[in-house]
């Protein structure tokens, strides 16, 4: 009798410390594919993946339309409120979801820099991130076609490889969103924005690797 008495207040004490913590904070960076319909819309990936994971999890979506990683980009992340923001918000994962933007032909003339831009990056929100933060580097969806002047052989063929390179390198984990993606073109209207079906798809995979 002694030692269930005791388990039970084992298991409250434990159950209060972890209700204390509050939840997990997570911070979504990325460009209008992040940002959606808008950031507090309902639609926005963010959104959904925070209702698919629950109260555990709270999530902030830093998506600005049209960004880039590169900082010599026509609009780098780099420049936005959003950036400091999300260090502000000192999250305990970080998804970062930026490359899509960076292979419109001005933007890719200075991929000698992606990848020092992108490991920068991730270390300047290290700064803000517990020890045991998490930091996702995501492959973006797939483009479909060109479009907004964006290149889908450069996509295909070049970003893809180096940000499994810099996940590597920099000790962060991976969610590949491109290759899931790949049967749904039809749910990309333009060619690289997903519609409410193909936002709900990514969450899904986003959320489901978040819990593993």
């Amino acid at each position: 009798m002694k030692k269930i008495v005791f388990l039970s207040i084992l298991l409250c004490l434990i159950y209060m410390e972890t209700s204390a913590q509050g939840p997990i904070k997570i911070a979504c960076i990325g460009n209008s594919i992040t940002e959606g319909p808008g950031r507090d819309n309902p639609d926005s990936y963010p959104h959904v993946m925070g209702q698919l994971l629950g109260k555990a999890y709270h999530i902030q979506n830093y998506g600005v339309s049209g960004r880039t990683l590169l900082k010599k980009g026509d609009f780098p992340f780099w420049s936005e409120p959003q950036f400091a923001e999300a260090q502000d918000f000192h999250p305990d994962i970080l998804l970062i979801k930026l490359g899509t933007n960076d292979t419109k032909p001005q933007n890719w003339v200075f991929k000698d820099d992606f990848k020092r831009d992108y490991i920068e990056m991730i270390s300047e929100m290290r700064k803000s991130m517990p020890d045991d933060g998490k930091v996702y580097v995501v492959i973006p969806v797939p483009v479909f076609r060109e479009s907004f002047s964006i290149s889908p052989d450069v996509m295909d063929k070049e970003l893809r490889t180096m940000l499994y390179e810099i996940a590597i390198s920099t000790g962060s984990e991976i969610i590949d969103l491109y290759t899931p993606l790949l049967p749904y073109a039809d749910l990309f209207p333009d060619g690289v924005h997903p519609n409410k079906e193909g936002l709900r798809i990514m969450a899904e995979h986003l959320a489901r690797a978040i819990r593993l």
